[in-house]
């Protein structure tokens, strides 16, 4: 039985056919605590290739280093994924090892105008993602959920009052009430107290202090509503959503990163917004160039972006500018639609014939 591809068999002589530092120490943007990432490209065993485990990529359980098996390694270009085509461009102090074989497979093959959309579209969707942790470090979702109970308003004179309020008036509490839906009407309930003996045996708004639906209860005939009640259930989701998604980036929040975002007040996380910069500065250096340049000459400007020093407002305004100015470049620039597929597997079945029949 084939043994699994792992990394110490994708690094070994045997399969091992290009590796690199990527990441901050590659674009010069590292820090005395950034780690070492790296990225290779290997080709499978012969029995890996041929059988019915052919492995896509393997890494580490930080996927600090990730290799790609040369055929995903191709179909990636083929895509113009960013961090893939980084690595054919890799500073020559980053290139740790390079198969002569890697030589069939040439940068005028790659560029294309589909990095428009790979880098700077990605840069975009960082963006969005900035906001949204500007969201989350802004408006923190710290204690514990909000109550159902939170979002039930009462009909008042021409107005509503809280549901907590309403009963407070009237010296009532959320278990002595029933509720009745009303038809035609949406989140919309009839809302009836029951005695103080509670022999009309009401069931409450809710049943537990943390359910997530109303109760409702069977009313007798004759009964008249003390009052209507809306539920936001709409609201209510929305709040339970962000309430989730903020516990979750809670949990997997990197504590180093996020303490360099409070310690520089700007409450916004600056390491992606720094890429997100570094990400466009490349688009429309390959639309105006025709090349990629990993190592950043701009790097100190980056480092201000990554320390904080700018108003989050100003450094959205400044990426959707220079969106508009690669939109542009890409307009008039001469590169292809796409890659080239027909060569890039022509180098890829070169690569593969040349290594499997040596």
């Amino acid at each position: 039985m084939p043994h699994p591809i792992d990394l110490t068999t994708a690094r070994s002589p045997e399969c091992l056919l290009f590796e690199c530092i990527t990441g901050s120490r590659a674009y010069g943007t590292e820090t005395p605590e950034s780690d070492t990432d790296l990225r290779g490209v290997f080709i499978a065993p012969r029995r890996a290739f041929f059988g019915l485990d052919t492995p896509e990529q393997v890494s580490d359980a930080a996927q600090d280093e990730t290799y790609y098996e040369i055929g995903r390694f191709v179909d990636l270009l083929t895509r113009n994924n960013p961090n893939i085509l980084e690595m054919l461009y890799a500073p020559d102090d980053c290139v740790r090892y390079r198969h002569p074989l890697m030589d069939r497979i040439r940068p005028e093959m790659v560029l294309s105008k589909l990095c428009r959309d790979t880098f700077a579209g990605y840069a975009l969707s960082q963006v969005h993602r900035a906001r949204g942790l500007n969201k989350k470090i802004v408006n923190p979702l710290d204690g514990p959920r909000r109550s159902v109970l939170d979002f039930c308003h009462v009909v008042s004179g021409q107005g509503s009052m809280p549901l907590a309020e309403w009963l407070a008036e009237r010296g009532s509490r959320q278990e002595d009430c029933g509720l009745v839906k009303i038809p035609h009407m949406r989140d919309v309930y009839g809302i009836y107290l029951d005695d103080a003996h509670g022999s009309l045996g009401y069931r409450g708004v809710i049943r537990e202090d943390d359910s997530t639906e109303l109760n409702l209860s069977s009313i007798p005939k004759g009964e008249q509503p003390a009052g209507w009640m809306n539920f936001n259930k709409d609201g209510y989701k929305r709040h339970c959503r962000e309430y989730r998604e903020y516990h979750e980036w809670l949990a997997l929040r990197n504590e180093a990163r996020y303490a360099t975002n409070i310690a520089h007040g700007r409450n916004y996380d600056s390491k992606n917004l720094m890429h997100t910069f570094r990400l466009l500065d490349m688009a429309g250096e390959i639309a105006a160039e025709g090349r990629i340049t990993v190592r950043r000459p701009n790097r100190d400007w980056l480092m201000r972006v990554r320390g904080g020093e700018f108003a989050y407002d100003d450094l959205i305004a400044l990426a959707e500018e220079r969106i508009a100015h690669i939109d542009a470049l890409f307009a008039a620039s001469s590169l292809p639609e796409r890659p080239d597929r027909a060569a890039l597997e022509t180098a890829l079945v070169e690569i593969r014939e040349s290594w499997y029949l040596r």
